[in-house]
């Protein structure tokens, strides 16, 4: 996890605009750097480093003396570096595991390039001997990227949109900040002036495809067939592998661990490799809620069976509704569902950064998405509509949890790691029959529950524990964090207001008073940028006027049992 910041074609002195680098050190607490980009005075790149691997060489831009003209920023991790190197015997000058991006480009170009990163990542690629700039963005859009360009060619980018919309240009009233799309890259021609003109924005993965890093993947030709056992194994040995192959760190991993089958799974199979491995301090696990809250609770259980060190953080209610404003201004959204569940991740955060030694987070991201966990999908119309709404829900992940889990974490320089978002284990896993992947007998994500059942991996009430939205299994059963939140916010805003929001905020509206007082706090930072979510994110197939799981009439029933 790095922040990373570039310049290209700037009107305005360059030691003015690194003023809006600083703006993304939280990033990379361990290091900075700006360089100007020879033969072109108005081009430059900022790097905020967070030191995961290869603590010597890893600053950035790299530049290598095979490529003197190549000059790359990236955020990410390129799990596969290794695989890559040996298949086309790449003579690497650093350990950076980004360093193969350089030697895949002179191989093959940037098509191959993109296509062959298994990994998550965002990158500025500049080519100064052929006057090329490339961008690109892994799949899911787990590491972030946004960029502006102007009518007259100027281009910048950075991870976080804040990043940029302070930038002095002579024509910044037509730029427009916005997120670069998961899975595409971009090509630009670099004319001699350091401004830019686009050539082609072109999509490399789709999430249903199998990757065709797939050649040089750890994990041989797996079975073929649909026969539940067949299935079952296959799940098993493509999650360890994800785990597995995102070991790769020179600094401590730690564990996010709500209790809910996804983190709990995570942290179960990352404590059985690290044992494998004779990686030799303990797992340290976090958990985060109100005292006795069903996660606290949970976690625990989870925590004294896999043997891990746990720390519990107690949410108070006055330190939850003080970290809003903080919370937003770090997401860079306004969306209801996603500032509710961020404010506890922010702070378990804040915590692991101040107290512990761990750096490199493991989490349940994805899997929600990807194995159809949202309560909501009990009321899907067909197995098949369920599965083209999990796709629906991957392809905009970037917009919601992914960007939650990014920007609480890497707001106290930590850096994520999502397993369940692994390409290879997501394709195979939207490649299984519609059918095997809806809820059965009342229970959501039966199919990746039942493919653990066998396992011992964790205890059986984990295993099965039903969904809990991770913003209300926070509190306690009797009062959900969301209720708390809308208790304290209806003595903020005015019922004036809300009737008058439509036509303050014409785009996403505000409908409650809650989503107003985000918007508010939104507006104050990002002024005029609301576009940037294109949609609230909300359950589909049933008549909700709330995002909260405890609104559904499923959870109701599910829970008073």
């Amino acid at each position: 996890m790095c922040g990373i910041w570039a310049l290209f074609g700037s009107d305005e002195c360059l030691s003015v605009q690194c003023l809006s680098a600083m703006k993304i050190a939280h990033r990379g607490p361990d290091a900075f750097r700006f360089e100007n980009v020879n033969g072109f005075t108005n081009c430059c790149f900022g790097f905020h480093r967070l030191a995961v691997v290869d603590q010597l060489y890893g600053m950035q831009p790299i530049r290598v003396k095979k490529f003197p003209y190549l000059w790359l920023c990236y955020n990410g991790e390129i799990y596969n570096f290794k695989q890559l190197q040996k298949q086309f015997g790449f003579d690497f000058q650093t350990l950076v595991d980004g360093e193969v991006i350089l030697h895949l480009y002179n191989r093959g170009g940037i098509e191959q390039t993109a296509s062959m990163l298994d990994g998550v990542f965002a990158f500025i690629l500049l080519d100064t001997a052929n006057r090329k700039v490339f961008l690109a963005r892994d799949t899911y859009g787990v590491r972030p990227l946004f960029k502006v360009l102007t009518d007259d060619g100027f281009l910048g980018v950075c991870s976080e949109a804040k990043g940029l919309i302070n930038l002095k240009h002579s024509t910044s009233l037509c730029s427009k900040v916005e997120p670069f799309l998961p899975g595409h890259y971009e090509v630009l021609d670099l004319k001699p002036s350091g401004k830019v003109a686009s050539v082609e924005l072109v999509k490399f993965h789709s999430c249903k495809d199998e990757p065709l890093h797939v050649v040089c993947d750890t994990v041989e030709a797996l079975p073929s067939g649909f026969d539940l056992e067949t299935v079952k194994s296959n799940i098993r040995i493509l999650f360890e592998n994800a785990v597995r192959k995102r070991l790769m760190a020179h600094r401590r991993i730690g564990c996010l661990l709500s209790g809910g089958l996804d983190s709990s799974l995570v942290a179960a199979v990352l404590l059985k490799l690290m044992k494998e491995m004779n990686i030799n301090y303990p797992l340290q696990t976090f958990a985060i809620g109100m005292e006795n809250s069903p996660d606290l609770l949970a976690a625990r259980k989870v925590a004294a069976h896999i043997g891990s060190e746990h720390h519990e953080v107690i949410l108070n209610t006055e330190e939850g509704i003080q970290a809003i404003e903080e919370v937003i201004f770090s997401l860079e959204t306004y969306d209801i569902t996603t500032v509710r569940a961020s404010i506890g991740m922010y702070l378990v955060s804040k915590y692991i950064r101040k107290k512990t030694d761990s750096v490199v987070i493991f989490s349940g991201e994805g899997s929600d998405e990807l194995t159809q966990g949202y309560i909501y999908f009990h009321k899907a119309p067909s197995p098949e509509e369920a599965a083209e709404e999990s796709e629906r829900l991957l392809k905009e992940l970037y917009l919601f949890d992914v960007l939650r889990a990014d920007r609480t974490t890497a707001a106290h320089g930590l850096e994520l790691r999502v397993p369940f978002l692994d390409h290879r284990f997501t394709s195979y896993y939207l490649s299984l029959p519609a059918e095997l992947r809806i809820p059965k007998n009342g229970i959501e994500k039966y199919l990746l529950r039942l493919s653990f059942e066998d396992s011992n991996l964790l205890p059986k009430e984990i295993l099965w524990r039903p969904k809990e939205a991770f913003s209300d299994g926070l509190a306690s059963v009797k009062k959900s964090w969301f209720s708390i939140l809308q208790d304290y916010i209806d003595q903020q805003v005015d019922d004036l207001l809300l009737e008058k929001a439509a036509e303050k905020y014409p785009f996403n509206p505000p409908k409650t008073k809650e989503s107003y007082y985000y918007r508010q706090i939104f507006e104050k930072h990002y002024s005029g940028r609301s576009s940037w979510l294109p949609h609230y994110w909300m359950p589909r197939w049933v008549k909700a006027t709330d995002p909260s799981a405890r609104t559904l009439k499923h959870y109701k029933s599910a829970t008073q049992e």
